[in-house]
């Protein structure tokens, strides 16, 4: 799998899409292709919430376009981040998902936003639940950001199953330390993989924290990107371990949520 881990272009999401394309191009050149490709939150605007209605993007516009034709003219999976989803009046961060063929198999919009920047008084929280999809015969998971301060929500998609938990982020450098604590911990407790994506630069004050991982179920990180530098962080996992791992360690059959 193959995670960029972007220095987005703020507002403007014609550059952004321009140099993803380019990036998911470039990814599927080499000697040993990816089967996954994984971009971050809010990757065409930025975190431009003010200026989200006038550049946010109906529901199937031009980025979900893009990333379906790219997804099928290079037979390749892509987690496509979020983007910023006018529908009405309501504007939803919402994660995209294609398989292979171009195909849209799932789609999840934010359901906590963070009161400490505003954002329910510019984003709408999505009031769907989280579900599994499968990509290449694996159920996989995926949560944006703030989500990621939620244990229940992450523990809802290990009960049914899930081998990988995918992060797209926004998270800025000033919680970094949390942001690397949580991850462990959600890999750690679900017993899963844990493959985050976030951003990197600056934008109105706010420096982002970068240190893109992929962790294993033992909570190591195989690899991780640098705090301050665009870049690709590419890595092999064996997702066949998540099974093996949760048979010598059974938390799952250990639980007695009655009783919590």
């Amino acid at each position: 799998m193959s995670i960029y881990q972007m220095s987005i272009i703020p507002a403007d999401p014609q550059a952004n899409r321009e140099r993803v394309s380019k990036w998911v191009s470039n990814e599927v050149e080499k000697a040993e292709k990816p089967d996954i490709l994984i971009l971050p939150e809010l990757w065409t605007t930025g975190y431009r919430l003010e200026d989200l209605q006038e550049i946010a993007e109906v529901p199937e516009g031009e980025t979900y376009k893009l990333l379906s034709e790219l997804a099928q003219k290079y037979a390749i999976n892509i987690v496509g981040g979020s983007i910023a989803v006018k529908v009405g009046e309501k504007i939803y961060n919402r994660a995209l998902v294609f398989n292979r063929a171009g195909q849209l198999i799932y789609q999840y919009d934010k359901m906590h936003l963070v009161p400490m920047l505003n954002e329910p008084n510019f984003l709408t929280a999505g009031d769907k639940r989280a579900r599994l999809f499968t990509l290449d015969g694996y159920r996989m998971g995926l949560i944006i950001c703030y989500d990621l301060r939620f244990p229940e929500l992450a523990r809802s998609l290990a009960l049914e199953g899930m081998d990988v938990l995918f992060v797209v982020a926004e998270w800025p450098e000033a919680r970094f330390q949390h942001w690397e604590v949580l991850q462990q911990g959600r890999a750690i407790e679900n017993q899963c993989f844990l493959v985050s994506c976030n951003t990197v630069g600056e934008d109105q004050g706010t420096i982002f924290a970068g240190r893109s991982k992929v962790i294993n179920p033992w909570g190591d990180i195989i690899i991780e990107g640098t705090k301050n530098k665009e870049e690709t962080i590419t890595s092999l996992i064996d997702i066949k371990t998540v099974k093996s791992i949760r048979e010598n360690v059974p938390v799952f059959e250990s639980r007695v949520p009655h009783l919590y």
